[in-house]
């Protein structure tokens, strides 16, 4: 007779649980003694798009955030409430946003696609593209969209930034910083989008330096 789909799910577990124990005994007893990662990683829902594997990182290491379009702004109180417990309560070192090229959402927006209730939340990347118009048109047809992808990665962070959870942890003088990247689906590496911001001080210039490098980047 064979297994449901669904329970394939917890066949693969106990056999993963089971491989991780004669491999690594006492590893599952670790994890639960603390979690204390140093990243964070602020990604998009996509399915191909894991981070502890892209990172190479261990269950554990890295504390994670996604949502459509890897999008973070001041009303999602669930994106917030992670960063802040990030911050504050596990003292992650880095945060990463991470955008991936391919990005549907990102694509919806670039196009005026319509995709249901979604475009709500889409329209934040619409507004990355709106404000960035000119240089999206500028660029050739074929690399709009990897274009869009890191121009909203490096907006995601600026508003990071902005957030009261950042701007008190910088305040009292802890040790963050921030990160825009961007993974590419076909062959799996992360691009660095030369986006690092540790405080408040030069941050327009950082900015605009990280839009200036994705204007001047030569594409082929």
């Amino acid at each position: 007779m064979a297994v449901p789909d669904i329970e394939q799910l917890f066949v693969h577990n106990r056999s993963w649980a089971a491989q991780m124990e004669r491999e690594r005994p006492g590893f599952f007893t670790g994890l639960m003694a603390q979690q204390k990662p140093k990243y964070m990683w602020v990604g998009c829902s996509d399915s191909r798009v894991p981070a502890n594997q892209i990172t190479g990182l261990e269950p554990g290491e890295v504390f994670v955030h996604r949502n459509v379009a890897n999008v973070v702004v001041p009303t999602d109180l669930n994106c917030l409430s992670t960063i802040q417990y990030a911050v504050d309560q596990l003292r992650v070192e880095h945060l990463m946003v991470v955008g991936h090229y391919g990005c549907g959402g990102v694509l919806a927006a670039l196009q005026d696609v319509r995709v249901g209730l979604a475009d709500n939340w889409i329209r934040h990347v619409k507004d990355v593209r709106d404000r960035h118009r000119e240089l999206i048109a500028a660029t050739p047809q074929a690399w709009r969209h990897d274009v869009l992808c890191e121009l909203n990665a490096i907006e995601q962070v600026m508003n990071v930034a902005q957030t009261t959870v950042m701007l008190d942890a910088w305040a009292s003088g802890q040790n963050v910083t921030l990160h825009a990247w961007c993974y590419g689906l076909k062959d799996g590496l992360i691009k660095n989008l030369n986006l690092e911001v540790s405080g408040t001080e030069g941050l327009d210039a950082l900015y605009q330096a990280a839009v200036a490098g994705i204007a001047g980047t030569r594409r082929e």
